[in-house]
């Protein structure tokens, strides 16, 4: 065979393989998309054929509206604090734990187990402990003589953020500590050897060896957690049962609006402009980490 019927017969065997994992991409995800997208331009109740063609109006609305604001910010506060925390913590305790003793072994069995857990029994869980009656918080702080400090956490604006917060940290935290765990083990076993012998240990080997040679890995910890936290919904929803708006976020607006309010097509303009946000951090994220120091490049 030729060269260029090599390369034709190349070609054909990978764009075979790659054709029905496409189809079903466009199928599933793009159209979708796009789907949204048109849909965001009417006026739709979402019961009957009817609908109004309006344009940009929905975004326009949504750029004025100020529930649209504030669920936004409770999104980026719980990305900011709640993710940042759960990756923090993550990277510490992987990084504590990264030999291969049992014990080791052992507590990242404990530290990944609410990824096990459903989010909604994640979500029901967390709301018992801070019942205010008969919760585990009520009842250390009863313990603890400093019951005059105890108050509905759930049902109080100024702390219900911070209680879905300490929730989703405990939630999440376990994956990254796997995540963390398997970047920590990928690095070459002769490098932590030298480290040691030139007295590189503790936070000196951390911050010499193990946060430098984990470019690729926080970066992708970081876009999971920012597509995790922008989409989060059943935790909220369920803690808060719909009804405490400073703990609003972008899926709970979108949902309210559809579900209660029947106003679909701005319904589904909240879903694009959470999808955008989401795309606009993701390539921020990317672009910070254009430079893997691994590589130099």
């Amino acid at each position: 065979m030729t060269g260029g019927a090599t390369r034709r017969g190349q070609t054909g065997f990978v764009v075979g393989f790659l054709a029905p994992a496409v189809l079903i991409y466009g199928l599933f995800v793009v159209w979708p998309l796009i789907q949204a997208f048109a849909m965001s331009l009417y006026n739709w109740q979402g019961i009957s054929m009817d609908r109004q063609f309006i344009g940009f109006k929905n975004f326009i609305d949504l750029k004025a509206d100020s529930d649209f604001h504030h669920a936004l910010i409770n999104n980026l506060l719980l990305l900011f604090v709640g993710g940042g925390v759960s990756l923090g913590l993550a990277l510490l305790i992987a990084h504590a734990l990264q030999d291969s003793g049992k014990l080791s072994k052992t507590m990242r069995s404990f530290v990944l187990f609410p990824q096990m857990l459903s989010l909604v029994v994640v979500a029901l869980l967390w709301k018992f402990i801070f019942n205010p009656r008969s919760g585990l918080v009520t009842s250390a702080m009863n313990a603890l003589h400093l019951g005059q400090y105890a108050k509905t956490w759930l049902a109080d604006a100024h702390t219900a953020l911070t209680a879905v917060g300490i929730s989703f940290v405990w939630w999440a935290c376990g994956f990254y500590v796997m995540l963390f765990t398997a970047g920590i083990r990928a690095i070459p076993q002769e490098v932590g050897e030298a480290a040691e012998l030139d007295g590189a240990r503790g936070i000196l080997r951390f911050r010499q060896i193990t946060w430098p040679m984990l470019w690729s890995i926080k970066r992708i910890a970081i876009v999971h957690v920012t597509i995790t936290v922008m989409n989060v919904f059943v935790l909220v929803y369920l803690m808060t049962r719909d009804g405490q708006t400073s703990t609003d976020m972008m899926l709970t607006l979108l949902y309210r609006n559809a579900f209660k309010f029947s106003k679909y097509g701005y319904a589904t303009s909240v879903a694009v402009a959470n999808f955008v946000v989401v795309m606009i951090l993701s390539a921020l994220i990317l672009f910070a980490f254009r430079k893997n120091p691994e590589t130099s490049r």
